[in-house]
């Protein structure tokens, strides 16, 4: 696979196929962007869902409201299946257009539910069912985008363009970090519990129905060789094992890395400046614009000098830094100090992010490509990302956050080994089979 530098040139900036590529990643990139808006609008504003959505006095409200955004990774696989093996059969545009049209209607639904005041535990009955659908849609988003931009990029560029799909991944976290600081500088404290986050959920909704009409002219980039071949469940667990547990792996330490860095990093500023809530806002807010500015950065960097490296180094640096980060975090006070060293961890975060979806579509070809990324990543997501957030939660209550850290630093250590000694002997079939050619025109 490319994890050595490429040696094919890469088509000028001015070709046909290199604007198609922009063209292509712009739209994919847009429906990416909303979606994971929509999942991240659920924890940048949990401490409001958390006293709309459960009894006033509950002990355990907290715990509870990030037990539901972890329980929604319990669909992420399911839809990684679905979409998966619909986008190997029917295309990449048409599942990315089914999966945001889920996230619209979920969307909405949480928008206008009453709260626990009014229905009791139906509301937190309709959220949950409401979030388990966006953890379907997102199961699919994510194996099918990766895959769409992957393919969809120009040989010798492919690190560059598919790391916009991490852009636009972050850039969902930085929209709903600026909804909520929007909604600070204008409304009191008490108007966003009681209708402000029930706009920021509405804006998630009209905006995907934009996205949903963008998609729809997107170019096809599945590739069939006449038969109309696609993989199934038995022949990606039988024919192609190995390449499903490399992605699982390789999922494994960065996916607990970025909901550790970029939820429990966030939360734990929001905590420590929590007399002062802009200020923690405003910290969280820049971070994740530079991280979003870091990963063409990164994806730039792969194609020069190969994608291993770049693993290795987030594998090595997170290794000795996360307990660091973990149990320094919180006793830092000095904004500037709280900004640099959450920044700097995105630094790290960056060489796993900027390149993981080229990484996973390069180990599988096209017609299981979708099936074995979206899979591979969903399981790994599920149990190690996903409960990232519910896990720290719960160590803090007892005392426990050492014991997290050490998790996290073991999972990231897992992960460095396949980095170092199994990605340099896989093959890279994306661009054996696609080598840069031209997506067909979409046909709407």
């Amino acid at each position: 696979m490319s994890t050595t530098p490429a040696t094919s040139r890469p088509e000028p900036l001015t070709s046909p196929s290199t604007r198609r590529a922009v063209f292509n990643t712009v739209r994919g990139s847009l429906g990416n962007l909303v979606e994971w808006y929509d999942v991240y609008i659920y924890t940048v504003f949990a401490t409001y869902l958390q006293a709309n959505f459960f009894a006033a006095g509950e002990p355990n409200a907290g715990i509870y409201t990030l037990a539901i955004f972890a329980v929604t990774f319990v669909m992420r696989p399911v839809g990684s299946w679905f979409f998966g093996r619909y986008a190997d059969r029917h295309g990449r545009r048409p599942a990315l257009v089914f999966s945001i049209s889920l996230m619209a209607a979920a969307s909405l639904v949480i928008a206008v539910t009453p709260t626990a005041e009014t229905i009791g535990a139906g509301a937190v009955v309709i959220l949950v069912l409401a979030r388990l659908v966006q953890g379907f849609a997102t199961g699919g988003e994510y194996g099918t985008s990766a895959t769409y931009m992957s393919e969809a990029a120009t040989q010798g560029r492919r690190g560059f363009f598919s790391s916009f799909q991490y852009v636009t991944l972050v850039g969902g976290h930085v929209l709903a970090q600026a909804t909520l600081l929007i909604q600070q500088a204008f409304l009191t404290d008490e108007q966003i519990s009681a209708f402000g986050w029930r706009i920021a959920f509405f804006i998630g909704a009209i905006s995907a129905v934009v996205v949903l009409f963008l998609r729809r002219g997107m170019d096809e980039t599945l590739q069939h060789d006449g038969t109309k071949k696609s993989g199934s469940m038995v022949e990606l667990f039988t024919a192609y094992p190995k390449q499903l547990l490399v992605c699982f792996l390789v999922t494994l330490g960065g996916t607990i890395a970025f909901y550790t860095y970029s939820v429990n990093g966030p939360r734990i500023i929001k905590g420590v400046y929590a007399d002062d809530g802009m200020t923690g806002t405003w910290i969280n807010f820049i971070a994740l614009v530079l991280l979003m500015l870091m990963q063409p950065v990164g994806g730039y960097l792969s194609d020069r000098v190969g994608r291993r490296p770049l693993l290795i180094g987030f594998g090595v640096a997170g290794v000795l830094w996360t307990y660091t980060f973990l149990t320094l975090l919180p006793t830092v006070t000095s904004p500037v100090a709280s900004f640099l060293l959450i920044t700097g961890t995105y630094v790290v975060l960056t060489g796993y992010t900027s390149i993981n979806a080229v990484v996973k579509a390069e180990l599988f070809p096209s017609h299981v490509r979708a099936l074995g990324v979206g899979l591979g990543y969903a399981l790994a997501n599920s149990i190690f990302g996903g409960t990232a957030p519910v896990i720290y939660e719960a160590a803090t209550e007892n005392d426990a956050e050492s014991a997290f850290a050490v998790y996290v630093t073991v999972a990231i250590a897992v992960s460095l080994v396949v980095y170092a000694f199994v990605l340099q002997r896989t093959k890279n079939f994306l661009d054996t089979e696609v080598g840069g050619r031209t997506p067909e025109p979409a046909r709407v």
